[in-house]
């Protein structure tokens, strides 16, 4: 079994992308998880290793975190 593990890259380089072609990047670039969710969402706040967050606002990445 391999240890999961976070791609290390800067999430700021998905603010302004559509969300459409940053979820395809962040598979691309190994996270296995990708939540797009509106501003305001209400999430549970649990860390997942490997998982990408995206706010997102009419079609495009605002906001973005980690677990």
């Amino acid at each position: 079994m391999t240890p999961e593990h976070t791609p290390e890259h800067a999430g700021e380089s998905y603010v302004g992308l559509a969300e459409e072609e940053a979820e395809r990047l962040a598979r691309a670039r190994g996270h296995r998880v990708v939540r797009s969710l509106p501003p305001g969402s209400i999430i549970t706040m649990e860390y997942l290793e490997g998982r990408i967050n995206f706010e997102v606002e009419h079609g495009v990445v605002t906001r973005v975190w980690l677990g």
